[in-house]
């Protein structure tokens, strides 16, 4: 029961949130994400289990807007941006995971694109 509950608590969000779905993510929105992800976690590593009043809740708070706008929203960066405000789990890689998370999750949508064409396009010719 528990289960259906979950389940239909889980289609009702993924509605409510579909909109916010990119239509593609492209590898340098990835790699930027990604920067971004590591950047928080390192900062909040350096900062320490106590942090500097309330700074690592502003870090978390533009990591999960940043993120979001990158990659799309997706249901895994909610309890990263909760999980982030239990002491001394702020040190782990919690965004850099989830960042790595989303990103399997949309290869599998298969929503990632190449960035463009090669700025150099070479073709090969034969010589006679």
């Amino acid at each position: 029961m528990r289960a259906g509950i979950m389940s239909r608590l889980l289609d009702e969000i993924s509605r409510k949130i579909a909109p916010w779905q990119p239509s593609r993510v492209t590898r340098a929105d990835a790699r930027l994400a990604y920067v971004v992800a590591v950047t928080i976690d390192v900062a909040q590593f350096l900062l320490g289990p106590f942090g500097w009043a309330g700074f690592d809740e502003i870090l978390d708070a533009i990591g999960v807007v940043v993120i979001s706008r990158l990659i799309g929203f997706h249901p895994l960066l909610l309890p990263t941006f909760v999980l982030e405000f239990v002491p001394l789990t702020d040190m782990l890689p919690t965004w850099t995971a989830c960042v790595a998370l989303v990103m399997r999750a949309r290869k599998h949508q298969g929503v990632i694109v190449e960035d463009g064409p090669p700025a150099i396009d070479i073709k090969a010719h034969k010589v006679e």
